[in-house]
């Protein structure tokens, strides 16, 4: 190495656990005697770092023995390569010379596969233009100006093309009469544009607007719409005709002091057909008992920042059961939901986590244990997130969790969920094991490498039609500040996109795609749909202070697929908490019909499989909510079915 090349990099000194140099990559990186004294969370970020930093073709050496950092550094592609033994001395004396080993590793030059999909940002063209407002842009004095808002993908005309409404958000200052952010209702046409609707459907609603979720609660045949705020939640009645009623105080939903009610999902928990509702709640906000940035008390990493939420008082969530008579009845005390054994909740989505065909919820808790509420089969629910292990890290700590996606990642039959978390931390890949706990699958599975990410909205789902769910994680800071930072990825950041190597792995290919995956964004709430009916999902993100981003999801070669929209009869309507089994040579798929799930979201109730190789459908197999098993053959592929209940194979 040159002596110009050692001075420049004597000169750059970090913490490389937590920071990393955004210069050129460099040919060489030396870590002897520093890795040693790391425990394995700080390994992994440091590894992480380091990868990031290592030039194609560059070679990194150390001394540190442990068996992870192999597998760390082969997941990130520069793998060990040979180790020597070396004598370690000062050439002007000093301490006696140590014997130890040296490893090197060097990072691959192969260019990787193409992917067979992309994305392309269609949302400007398609009419999606309305900018989401949510507190101040360069700093911010209390978290309620920090959190974003959601959107849901859900039919609201019943015209076979997946609508989208965009929760909006308001600030602190207030705005001119006339000028303040109202939520967004957009109309698919069908044609690859959308029209705003707002006004006409009865949805201006200004406000701290944060979830939304769907359903039919009154089993009309038509999907109604919640949708949660800081202040008071709103219940819209669809009418069928284009238009919605709010029936927010008709339902019995209104309380007597605001609220900051957070995620939420439609869910017949008590099997009786009709969708009762769930709404997780933050923090018990009163502005004037909270401390402001100037306070002195709240900083991160130096910066003064918005407060909380440890240190505030946490909400408790809310379970209301639906009477079947257009009204609610709060049963959030006598069915177990407020005794849950953390709070501050963010992220909701409903599952069945033990295959008994009840349906659970899971909520992800912020600097908290996370809840996985088990139906106790009598209009009851015990939170057994840390008996199962489904609750905190894998080294025990409690996470900030956000946005939550379910789905049967490694084809072995039961829901696993994952877990957005904070910036300086791993997202959560909990693998269902099928007997009642959570394996910790995140560095396993190769997602404990991304630790400068702070992930909100995120879904499975199946890019590359190969039959294996892949990951699209949307990413943002929480604090505007953070800008100042040379040692964070920004307050605007990229999306992460993860492909299922159909082993147990997933491999980080968002570079590989690039823009607009790449396009740092302020992101938020994500919702999945097929937005064009041409058999793959898209996604669809909210971004703070900007409009919304429209994935397109574009496959280079063709595949086989079915789309399965279900119709219950004495089940619930939307079906939520179906269980749908598609069977190929293959092999088989399980998908639920999910209420609430991502960030703040909802997403479409229609499931689409990818066949893979398989050309056939041998047989759909579903359970429906109230436990009906029914068979449908003779199922042609590459197109929508709808299956209602009562009309397949017992």
């Amino acid at each position: 190495m040159r002596s110009s090349a050692a001075r420049a990099l004597e000169a750059e000194r970090l913490d490389i656990v937590t920071e990393r140099l955004e210069t050129t990559p460099f040919d060489l990186i030396i870590a002897t005697n520093i890795l040693p004294y790391f425990d394995d969370t700080q390994l992994v970020l440091a590894m992480s770092n380091i990868g990031a930093m290592l030039a194609p073709g560059g070679i990194f050496l150390h001394n540190e023995p442990r068996s992870l950092l192999g597998d760390l550094t082969a997941a990130l592609g520069f793998p060990f390569e040979q180790s020597r033994r070396v004598v370690i001395a000062n050439a002007t004396g000093g301490a006696a010379p140590l014997v130890d080993s040296l490893f090197t590793h060097r990072k691959a030059r192969s260019i990787p596969r193409p992917l067979g999909f992309s994305f392309t940002n269609v949302a400007q063209q398609a009419g999606l233009t309305a900018r989401t407002i949510y507190g101040k842009q360069e700093t911010n004095t209390y978290l309620v100006e920090t959190t974003g808002t959601g959107v849901a993908a859900f039919d609201y005309d019943d015209d076979g093309w997946v609508d989208v409404f965009v929760v909006n958000g308001s600030t602190l200052e207030g705005f001119a009469p006339g000028q303040e952010p109202t939520n967004h209702l957009y109309r698919n046409r069908g044609n690859g544009t959308f029209e705003d609707v707002t006004s006409a459907a009865g949805l201006v609603q200004t406000g701290w607007g944060q979830a939304a979720c769907a359903g039919d609660y009154d089993n009309d045949g038509h999907d109604d719409l919640f949708v949660t705020y800081w202040g008071q939640n709103h219940l819209y009645r669809n009418k069928g005709n284009g238009a919605f009623e709010d029936v927010t105080a008709r339902a019995g939903l209104t309380h007597a002091k605001p609220r900051w009610s957070t995620g939420c999902a439609f869910v017949d928990y008590d099997r009786d057909g009709r969708l009762d509702l769930f709404a997780a709640n933050y923090i018990d906000f009163n502005l004037s008992a909270t401390p402001t940035p100037e306070s002195g008390l709240c900083r991160y990493k130096g910066l003064a920042v918005a407060c909380g939420p440890p240190g505030l008082p946490g909400a408790r969530n809310l379970l209301y059961h639906n009477r079947g008579d257009g009204t609610f009845a709060d049963v959030s005390e006598p069915s177990g939901i407020t005794r849950a054994a953390g709070t501050y909740a963010l992220g909701v989505a409903t599952l069945d986590f033990d295959d008994d065909g009840w349906t659970d919820i899971f909520v992800a808790d912020d600097s908290n244990p996370s809840a996985l509420y088990r139906n106790n089969h009598d209009g009851t629910f015990t939170d057994v997130a840390i008996r199962t292990g489904c609750a905190y890290s894998q080294d025990g700590r409690a996470q900030s969790g956000m946005g939550i996606a379910i789905a049967d990642y490694d084809r072995n039959g039961t829901m696993d969920i994952f877990k957005t978390n904070f910036a300086g931390d791993t997202s959560t890949l909990y693998a269902n094991t099928g007997d009642g706990s959570c394996d910790d699958r995140t560095f396993a599975a190769g997602i404990g490498l991304n630790t400068r990410w702070l992930g909100w909205g995120v879904g499975f789902l199946d890019l590359d039609g190969d039959g294996w769910f892949d990951l699209f994680l949307a990413n943002g800071h929480v604090y505007p500040e953070v800008d100042r930072l040379k040692s964070e990825a920004g307050y605007k950041q990229r999306k992460v996109v993860y492909r299922n190597l159909g082993n147990g792995r997933f491999a980080d290919v968002s570079e590989q795609l690039g823009p607009p995956v790449t396009t740092p964004k302020a992101a938020r709430g994500a919702a999945f749909a097929d937005f064009d009916n041409d058999g793959d999902v898209d996604v669809i993100v909210n971004n703070v202070h900007d409009t919304p981003d429209l994935f397109r999801l574009d496959r280079a070669t063709p595949v086989h697929w079915i789309g399965v929209k279900l119709v219950g009869r004495q089940s619930n309507r939307d079906a939520i908490g179906a269980l749908v089994r598609v069977i190929t040579a293959d092999g088989e798929q399980r998908q639920e019909v999910r209420g609430g799930g991502s960030y703040y979201s909802q997403s479409d109730f229609r499931l689409h499989f990818a066949l893979g190789k398989a050309e056939v459908i041998e047989r759909i197999v579903v359970r429906w909510p109230n436990g009906l098993q029914e068979s449908f053959a003779t199922v042609a592929v590459d197109r929508l079915h709808t299956l209602s209940e009562g009309t397949g194979t017992r």
